[in-house]
């Protein structure tokens, strides 16, 4: 059983995330506590000049920016933390292998698998050990009457797929908003000059609001992949 789960908080995720959160930390509900923690809102030091706060963002001329996120909102302040529980300063020493850190990536995301980069933090992936896939935490949950958790992103995570963003868009209106905001900030001149070109939450390089995310049901056009095969087309 784990001593504590650690969420760090970017200040930006869909209101369905924090929604899940507060449920997690109420009682009856898990048996050790569940820490957050944060360096404050992202996307705010982004605007400021943090250049700690750099997200990949789509470049207008091709490819993506420098990313600073994840190590420096997510990474970073999770390690403070568990440095804190432990009682241990900044600098303190702490013994090799002293805390074990459980990551819920699924086996369907192995590909993400990456060591802690700190001697005394042991990475483990209890999903990928007992070869457990997102859709098998799926049905676990719903066996058991729970809700399926939204995913933990930021609303103007450029990884998002089309599916995603439309969902953000018909399920969180705030958040949306949100995202169409800070896709509109990121090309306001101060901000082309200081990353020397524009930039893009959405892939297609376009204002996020003006982006076509519809599917081709919408215009009329079947879908033959949502429908299984009953082996009659020869392939």
């Amino acid at each position: 059983m784990p001593d504590a789960a650690i969420f760090a908080d970017t200040g930006d995720e869909p209101d369905a995330v924090y929604d899940h959160l507060r449920w997690l930390m109420s009682p009856n509900v898990l048996p050790f506590p569940v820490h957050i923690t944060s360096t404050g809102r992202l996307s705010e030091k982004l605007f400021q000049g943090d250049d700690e706060a750099r997200v990949p963002f789509h470049v207008g001329a091709g490819g993506l920016s420098k990313r600073q996120c994840t190590r420096n909102y997510k990474l970073r302040p999770i390690r403070r933390k568990v440095r804190k529980l432990l009682g241990v300063g900044p600098k303190g020493r702490i013994a090799a292998g002293a805390v074990e850190i459980w990551v819920g990536i699924s086996l369907d995301e192995a590909i993400r698998i990456k060591p802690s980069g700190r001697d005394y933090l042991t990475n483990r992936w209890p999903l990928i050990e007992k070869r457990i896939r997102r859709t098998d935490c799926m049905r676990w949950l719903e066996r058991r009457g729970y809700d399926v958790p939204p995913k933990s992103s930021c609303v103007y995570c450029p990884y998002r797929s089309d599916a995603q963003w439309r969902d953000l868009r018909d399920s969180d209106p705030a958040g949306w908003q949100r995202a169409v905001e800070v896709d509109r900030r990121l090309r306001e001149p101060d901000q082309v000059a200081r990353f020397r070109g524009q930039l893009y939450a959405h892939r297609s390089c376009k204002p996020l609001d003006q982006v076509d995310l519809s599917t081709p049901e919408d215009h009329g056009q079947l879908n033959l992949f949502l429908n299984e095969c009953e082996g009659m087309c020869g392939v």
